[in-house]
């Protein structure tokens, strides 16, 4: 009987160490959880701030290598001012892209242009203007500014390509928030949240297009596959915060 009882108690002990052992598991199991939901995606690290809000490192006028004081920063945001001296150009990114997801926000004053290209070439002895190699989604005043005579001219469209879904802009001096997406050729257009211009480069139907439009007479225009994004100088103040991008 001493030995059966040593036997028993033996079993009491190892049933109850191991419902211990898997009460603890499953409670390191659900304290860890929380972490696991609230850890930030992967991809969020892939996004890189081209404006970090208070200077224009990162940037410079195009054609050459510092920025004009016509840029400045204003309230956190870039701002292009036309009354102030110095250099006329657009500001461009010092680093190209070749595929990539474009953010930013942008205010125009009334009666104002402006616009946001990309696959720019950034060799002014060559090309002369940034609009020489790269297309560009319109900033534009749409209710003051004559340009809103031509539906392909107004805010959001495919500058003198494709006119953008109209109603989706705000008033001026009132920010709006813009996507660019090139992947592969596939060019997406998105303001505030409105899905505004889609439609593939390089392709017949693109250079169909490019015959079509006021650019036809610079054959650089729209080939490229990497560039510089660049803010236009159109004379008018504008505003641009919020610029970030990923590649693709």
């Amino acid at each position: 009987m001493k030995k059966i009882n040593t036997i028993v108690f033996a079993s009491i002990i190892f049933v109850a160490c191991n419902s211990s052992a898997n009460k603890t598991s499953e409670s390191d199991t659900t304290a860890a959880a929380p972490d696991s939901m609230n850890a930030a995606p992967l991809n969020d690290t892939e996004w890189i701030s081209l404006f970090d809000g208070n200077t224009l490192n990162g940037w410079h006028t195009f054609g050459q290598t510092d920025v004009s004081k016509k840029w400045d920063i204003d309230s956190g945001a870039i701002h292009f001012s036309p009354k102030t001296k110095g250099e006329d150009g657009d500001l461009v990114s010092n680093d190209s892209f070749a595929n990539f997801d474009l953010k930013l926000d942008w205010k125009i004053s009334k009666n104002g242009n402006s616009g946001i290209l990309f696959y720019v070439q950034d060799d002014k002895a060559k090309y002369e203007d940034t609009y020489k190699t790269g297309p560009e989604m319109q900033v534009l005043d749409d209710e003051r500014n004559e340009d809103n005579k031509t539906p392909s001219h107004r805010a959001g469209s495919l500058y003198d390509m494709i006119q953008a879904t109209p109603g989706a802009v705000k008033p001026a001096e009132q920010w709006n928030a813009v996507e660019i997406t090139s992947n592969n050729g596939k060019l997406d257009f998105y303001l505030n949240g409105v899905h505004v211009v889609n439609t593939t480069m390089w392709d017949d139907g693109w250079k169909q297009m490019l015959a079509k439009s006021k650019f036809k007479e610079w054959p650089a225009f729209g080939t490229f596959k990497s560039g510089h994004i660049a803010l236009q100088d159109h004379g008018h103040d504008v505003w641009y915060k919020n610029i970030e991008v990923k590649k693709l």
